[in-house]
């Protein structure tokens, strides 16, 4: 076997963790980062779902059974809320218990390259020194779209946002298509409920002799929350069928700046020096800063076609992939590590790029 080469300066590697090829990091890496309130909002949405089914049947039960006389009617009620409970809590399930997407090593091909990696190989890495491409906590590479959690302690592919609600967790690669079957599925419910409370509700006026006295309450407070949710969730929901369509992320569409790693090697003119390669924000005039601002609305990196970009995130290739996305929501095609650009996008990048050291 080759020898290693002696490097000409090394480093001693960092008391923490030593990486190796075979580490890939999860959430109970380290205990000390997810205590148990961590997980107190997530019990809050468990609750807030469970929370009108008291209520409900007991709207369904004295309207359909009791003043209607119509089983049929009352069964079928059942079985749609109860299937988009299930399916609910189905998503729920994934989103917490499912890795939202570790960044792993290659396999090793040999004895030489499954030693450790440790401090000096890192700062060798190609990638160290360009912004957005290594990460310094974690040491180590970042594919594309990856970023780092700084609650969850690690860097998540493709990572959407953190979210509080669902026990303090990533929402990444490998959990988005069930994020947004959980917010349809909550979206779908809430319409439902309120819609079916309505119409109960509207009998009551009509008739008053008919019902009892506390069916009128039950329906009122099940339509008040129906609709909240349906204006809180479903806007919700909206927003990222937008992000889909478009091929972004929560961060991607919030941060214009993450434009500038993308750019390519700046045009040499004397007046750009200060700046780096790539440049970093704060080295930006007031000016160039509205120029990537403005850029970021129209520029979408990763935006390849409204069906091309629904496919990307709700695709699937096993048999039976469907049943799983409608159950579920299941997680994105491909490995998130490499997403395909636009077909104009690096000519549309040159061309932000030599705008940026013209305008000063």
């Amino acid at each position: 076997m080759r020898e290693r080469p002696t490097p000409l300066l090394t480093f001693s590697d960092p008391p923490t963790r030593a990486i190796t090829q075979e580490y890939t990091p999860t959430y109970d890496d380290d205990k000390t980062v997810r205590q148990w309130y961590h997980n107190v909002p997530l019990y809050g949405v468990i609750a807030l779902a469970l929370a009108p089914h008291p209520s409900l049947l007991f709207v369904l039960v004295q309207h359909y059974l009791v003043v209607l006389k119509a089983p049929l009617h009352f069964i079928t009620h059942l079985l749609i809320i109860y299937t988009l409970t299930f399916m609910m809590f189905s998503s729920l399930i994934v989103l917490v218990a499912r890795d939202p997407g570790p960044v792993t090593f290659e396999e090793p091909r040999d004895d030489h390259d499954a030693e450790e990696v440790g401090l000096t190989e890192a700062l060798m890495s190609p990638d160290f020194l360009t912004p957005g491409r290594f990460c310094r906590i974690c040491w180590t590479a970042k594919p594309d779209r990856t970023h780092h959690c700084s609650f969850c302690g690690r860097c998540v592919l493709k990572m959407d946002h953190h979210c509080p609600w669902l026990g303090n967790r990533c929402i990444g690669h490998r959990t988005y298509p069930a994020f947004l079957h959980f917010l349809l599925c909550i979206t779908l419910f809430a319409i439902y409920v309120a819609v079916l409370c309505a119409h109960a509700l509207y009998y009551a006026f009509n008739n008053p002799y008919t019902v009892d006295e506390f069916s009128p309450v039950h329906e009122i407070a099940l339509v008040f929350a129906g609709v909240t949710f349906t204006i809180v969730i479903g806007s919700f929901f909206v927003y990222h069928l937008y992000l889909v369509s478009t091929n972004q992320t929560t961060i991607e569409h919030i941060t214009p700046f993450l434009l500038l790693r993308y750019l390519p090697v700046l045009p040499n003119t004397g007046s750009n020096s200060h700046l780096s390669d790539p440049p970093l924000e704060h080295e930006l005039s007031y000016r160039q800063r509205r120029l990537i601002k403005e850029a970021h609305g129209h520029i979408r990196v990763y935006d390849i076609g409204f069906r091309k970009n629904w496919t990307q995130v709700f695709g699937w290739k096993q048999p039976y992939g469907l049943i799983t996305r409608i159950v579920c929501g299941g997680s994105s095609m491909g490995d998130g590590k490499s997403f395909p650009r636009g077909a104009d996008i690096e000519e549309r990048l040159a061309r932000l790029a030599q705008e940026l050291v013209q305008d000063k």
